[in-house]
């Protein structure tokens, strides 16, 4: 017969080896979540059930298995996501957004902390955060594009600006560095997305 697996069987092993990976990327995430920002391989692999070589097998190195977990927190992400419609008055958008950032940002936290520790000597967590910047920016463009429209030459700094004020860095300084609950972090980041747009929206 050639020796040649049968369809079923190939189909069996490929079902089996996503369960592992998966099972993998929610146990580095997992150990992640509980406060261990640095997991080793062996303690990933115990917390998976499987054997660290299994573990190998699967992600040939950290740098791999970042690639997985980041692709997931941002599925996660996704799923958490509400659209907001950009035809709301400026001050319901502003809300809006800076409520759905502050949910999004206290959804990713973990990671992004575990991420801050190991991205300057990793090139795939600097890539995945570059994932995430991209992302912001695509609904800032989108949510705030008349007022941007507004915005002439300085364009591009604005929305540079806006971005900057939602992502992680700004989230962790109110709330880890100046110790801010999520609701007074979300209220001063809304000040500042909402003075940077009302100069040039305009009364």
């Amino acid at each position: 017969m050639g020796g040649a697996d049968a369809p079923g069987r190939v189909d069996g092993r490929t079902a089996r080896a996503e369960r592992t990976r998966a099972a993998i990327v929610e146990a580095h995430l997992a150990l992640i979540s509980e406060g261990d920002l640095r997991p080793t391989g062996e303690r990933i692999a115990e917390r998976a059930g499987i054997s660290l070589r299994t573990l190998w097998t699967n992600f040939k190195d950290m740098e791999t298995l970042f690639e997985a977990s980041g692709a997931e927190v941002l599925r996660q992400q996704d799923a958490a996501y509400r659209p907001i419609s950009p035809t709301l008055p400026l001050a319901k958008r502003v809300d809006a957004y800076c409520r759905q950032r502050a949910r999004l940002l206290q959804l990713v936290a973990p990671s992004a902390r575990a991420a801050q520790m190991r991205e300057p000597v990793s090139a795939q967590l600097h890539r995945n955060r570059l994932k995430h910047i991209d992302r912001v920016r695509d609904e800032v463009e989108q949510l705030f594009a008349a007022e941007l429209a507004q915005a002439g030459p300085g364009r591009e700094q604005l929305v540079h600006a806006l971005v900057a004020a939602s992502m992680w860095p700004a989230w962790s300084m109110l709330r880890d560095g100046l110790g801010l609950g999520v609701d007074q972090a979300r209220a001063v980041m809304a000040r500042t997305v909402g003075a940077l747009l009302a100069d040039v929206a305009g009364p």
